[in-house]
């Protein structure tokens, strides 16, 4: 013969030495150890079961009880079902007989405020041999009584456990035989609590029989649960949120309601709620519980109405490109491609200094220049046509300087809004992913840009991994970030190659899923020679408002090879902050004492 672990055999076993228990992880720790109780100081938490392997361990050097939960069930007489031994589990009959209700039970109560009309009703007793331990009766439906439970009023520190039940009892709901057979059933985790509802008036109130860990009771209790119309969970409120809810909100059929965390008023449970705030609290909160609402889903009607043209963003400032797709709106992945080398780097560099300008911190990974070369690029644009210099080289070719003293002049108006990902770190530093330090860069310096240059340079991919998985799983990522923080994502991307120059969203290189997951799609290339214009800006794909710009209605731009600028006829002259700082400076310049 041989056992075959079950977790709710564990759980189960539990039940019978004590309620208090909690799960983190795979591991069920006991309050105190069953072995030693917590030692001479009353060690807590020092005990745990591994729910998967059933090993169990106490911590204590002075205990170091350790073993499989065969053993443990043995030591503590918990009968298991052995193969070829039993088909199912049998349960422990207890003998029909009268419980006296005792007079130290009735005290006990009363300090909680509960009657003792309440304490007979439950036939609530205390031990003949301990009067300062608590005896609370199990009786089913029926009137057979299933189970007992025993707590001690007089717990201290490292006097073992508070809680525990008679052994081989099947587990079921307290308080099942006060109910009627419809309706609403209200749910407590402690059998204090069911009994605070009842003397407050509330019918069908009953509680779990080993706390918010164990739900042994519910197969036993199916049928009794089925039978109401909804059952409201009425659990322990801890750090904002309630016990039992979650397994009984995924395992019952009936509908679920919860009492509001607010309706708690700061306390921890019904008992706490009633004697703080009395009756009518207690009255409202279970009033007040409303239906569970399922993952992922809202009320339509609770959608906040917005106009979407108010809505915040970062401008292009090219009068053509804002009239189509009205700017970057946060929270939104915007898809920049073309061809290599026709300067979508230099569209992407020109929006991070509209961010810059309209005081929107930037956060730049840049896969293919180094990071003298993003700036010099960035600090051409943002020097404008005035403070660019055009020199002959040794080969009588143009080159282009930024007029002393300019630079620094941009590096302060840059400092504390652009930061830009060091991508020099050396194989052998620890490296951690872009989008882990694109998320530090949003939490730490509130930016709210994040330009990546490009995808393919972005992603770490392994050998033998899925490149176009990986990319989907990126760029949902990337979208998740842009959801989360409210921030504008703006990917670069290259296009697959096409016959006849044109493009379409599924020209983008790599997975078709890319331009699934954005909300914007913009191609620049240059335009043919003996154009008036040097390049044209395709939109294609356009979540928000769905105007696009398209073949005949593409965007018509210019660009400045000495500033690098890209605009538009209707751009006029560009400048931004430093420029008008420290045209200030020169007017104000002279001190007035």
């Amino acid at each position: 013969m041989s056992y075959e672990l079950n977790r709710e055999d564990i759980l189960d076993f539990a039940g019978t030495v004590t309620s208090d228990t909690k799960i983190k992880g795979d591991e069920l720790f006991f309050h105190y150890c069953p072995y030693c109780h917590g030692g001479i100081h009353g060690d807590r938490d020092t005990f745990s079961i591994n729910l998967e392997n059933g090993l169990f361990k106490c911590f204590r050097s002075g205990c170091d009880r350790h073993g499989h939960f065969v053993e443990l069930a043995r030591d503590f007489h918990y009968r298991l079902d052995f193969k070829g031994q039993t088909a199912a589990r049998t349960y422990r009959k207890f003998p029909a007989r009268t419980i006296v209700v005792r007079e130290p039970a009735i005290e006990f109560l009363a300090s909680r405020g509960i009657g003792r009309e309440i304490a007979e009703r439950y036939r609530i007793t205390c031990r003949t041999d301990n009067p300062g331990i608590l005896v609370f009766p199990f009786y089913d439906e029926k009137g057979e009584l299933r189970y007992i439970k025993y707590r001690n009023t007089k717990h201290r520190r490292g006097q073992g456990n508070k809680e525990w039940c008679e052994r081989g009892g099947r587990p079921i709901l307290f308080g099942m035989d006060q109910c009627g057979g419809s309706g609403q059933l209200v749910i407590t985790e402690g059998q204090i609590d069911s009994l605070t509802l009842a003397q407050c008036g509330i019918e069908n109130a009953v509680s779990v029989p080993n706390g918010q860990n164990g739900f042994t009771w519910l197969d036993g209790c199916w049928d009794f649960v089925e039978r109401f119309s909804e059952v409201v969970v009425f659990g322990d409120c801890e750090g904002g949120k309630i016990t039992l809810l979650d397994t009984l909100q995924k395992r019952l059929s009936v509908p679920v309601k919860a009492v509001q965390v607010e309706d708690y008023l700061g306390e921890k449970d019904a008992n706490d709620l009633y004697r703080r705030f009395g009756r009518e609290a207690v009255l409202r909160a279970v009033n007040g519980a409303r239906p569970v609402p399922l993952p992922y889903v809202k009320e339509l009607a609770d959608v906040e109405t917005v106009d979407i043209y108010s809505l915040p963003r970062i401008f292009t400032n090219i009068p053509e490109i804002d009239r189509v797709i009205g700017g970057l709106y946060f929270g939104q992945v915007i898809l920049l491609t073309g061809k290599r080398g026709e300067g979508k780097s230099t569209v992407a560099s020109q929006l991070i200094l509209e961010a810059i300008e309209q005081n929107c911190p930037v956060f730049a990974y840049s896969g293919e220049l180094p990071d003298y070369h993003f700036k010099r690029w960035l600090d051409l644009q943002c020097a404008g046509p005035d403070n660019v210099e055009t020199r002959l080289n040794r080969w009588g070719d143009e080159s282009y300087y930024i007029a002393d003293g300019v630079v620094d002049k941009i590096n302060s108006w840059y400092r504390g809004r652009a930061y830009l990902y060091d991508n020099s770190a050396l194989d052998g530093d620890e490296l951690e992913s872009l989008l882990t330090t694109a998320e530090k860069a949003v939490k730490r310096y509130g930016v709210k840009l994040i330009c990546i240059d490009n995808l393919m340079t972005a992603m770490d991919v392994g050998r033998g991994e899925d490149l176009y998985r990986a990319q989907s799983a990126f760029v949902r990522e990337l979208k998740r970030l842009a959801i989360r923080y409210n921030v504008v994502v703006l990917l670069v991307a290259h296009p697959r190659k096409t016959r006849d120059g044109s493009f379409a969203n599924d020209d983008v290189s790599g997975s078709g899923d890319i331009t699934n997951r954005v909300d914007v799609v913009m191609s620049y290339s240059r335009t043919t020679e003996g154009s008036e214009f040097d390049g044209k800006l395709l939109i294609t794909k356009n979540r928000l408002t769905g105007k696009l710009a398209l073949r005949d209605r593409a965007i018509d731009l210019l660009y400045s090879r000495s500033t690098k600028r890209i605009g538009s006829v209707g751009s006029g002259k560009r400048v931004y902050g430093w420029e008008r700082t420290a045209a200030e400076e020169r007017v104000t310049g002279e001190l007035p004492f």
